[in-house]
């Protein structure tokens, strides 16, 4: 195939999207594997090249589709929100009119967005939207885990009401595309349940025997290979362990907590469901460390790595 270009989104000003975008853009690995493109304020990325002791000098092309006159470092504002979501739609556009095959993101603050007027909690609907896509999830890879969320942004309170059979059987059905999208021949897919002890038989809740276990069973019905819903405290045992290949968790923290355990530098975010490939780092803005040039670029470098090992096969699919 002709050399991969990855569209890499600055993310939010404040934060550190701006620093690790161009440590990742300039480094070895990702200079390999694709054409990075960076799509930004050039002043800000410039900015955040030499604090970083580097140049943006050679090798990534920078596109600004948007520029940002002024903005507060190392704290959420609307101006670094409208700037996000400008490059962030313009990168969305690129990949769908084939300009690039691929695009990584930095990080947003979903403060930001909200101050700007921005109606999106973050990424994942925001691309959902801009793609007009209906059925979509989010999913994180890190270390020997792969987790496949049913609610994302949601507060902890609001999670029962929104779990529905057809919600869990849609992730468990793009949990399936995942794993053929990874080249899982043979995927072992593990529900996690949502009470402790998976409701106990009703002793802690009512969720596993009314709706998540009903939807387990349809989707296995209708082919699915998947198990479960599992005692939360086990699944993700059984997936460090190698007994199952992804688990479906039922919210945010329940399925991010045990991934950034172990790869906290190294997980990587990608947007199931879409109809362009995206990814991003595990990780947000970190406000507290920004504009310091101290912020590791690793879980972004996987990010580009993973888009760009991904892309082979995603064009041969869409060929055939």
């Amino acid at each position: 195939m002709e050399e991969k270009k990855i569209a890499i989104t600055m993310g939010d000003a404040g934060g550190i999207g701006p620093e690790v975008a161009v440590k990742a853009s300039l480094s070895e690995d990702v200079g390999r594997l694709c054409l990075p493109c960076l799509i930004g304020d050039r002043r800000v990325l410039t900015e955040a090249a030499e604090i970083s002791g580097l140049a943006l000098d050679t090798g990534v092309e920078i596109i600004e589709p948007f520029r940002i006159r002024t903005f507060p470092r190392c704290r959420p504002s609307a101006e670094s929100g409208e700037a996000a979501y400008r490059y962030i739609r313009h990168a969305v556009e690129g990949c769908l009119r084939g300009e690039f095959h691929a695009m990584v993101t930095a990080p947003v603050s979903k403060e930001s967005l909200r101050e700007a007027g921005l109606p999106w909690p973050g990424h994942t609907e925001m691309l959902a939207e801009l793609t007009e896509t209906a059925k979509y999830a989010m999913m994180l890879i890190g270390g020997p885990l792969r987790v496949v969320l049913v609610t994302t942004h949601l507060p902890l309170g609001d999670v029962p009401e929104r779990l529905t059979e057809e919600a869990i059987i849609e992730k468990i059905e793009l949990a399936c595309m995942a794993s053929e999208m990874l080249g899982i021949r043979s995927p072992r897919i593990a529900v996690a349940g949502l009470n402790p002890h998976a409701g106990e038989g009703g002793l802690m809740g009512r969720e596993e025997a009314e709706v998540i276990g009903p939807a387990v069973r349809e989707a296995r019905a209708r082919g699915l290979p998947v198990e479960g819903p599992f005692p939360p405290d086990v699944v993700f045992r059984l997936a460090y362990t190698g007994r199952v290949d992804m688990v479906v968790a039922m919210y945010h923290d329940q399925g991010l907590i045990p991934l950034k355990m172990i790869a906290f530098d190294r997980g990587v975010n990608i947007t199931l469901g879409l109809p362009i490939l995206r990814t991003s780092p595990d990780h947000g803005t970190a406000f507290d460390i920004a504009w310091r040039g101290t912020a590791r670029p690793d879980s972004m470098i996987e990010a580009v790595k993973l888009a760009a090992s991904l892309l082979p096969l995603r064009l041969k699919r869409a060929s055939s």
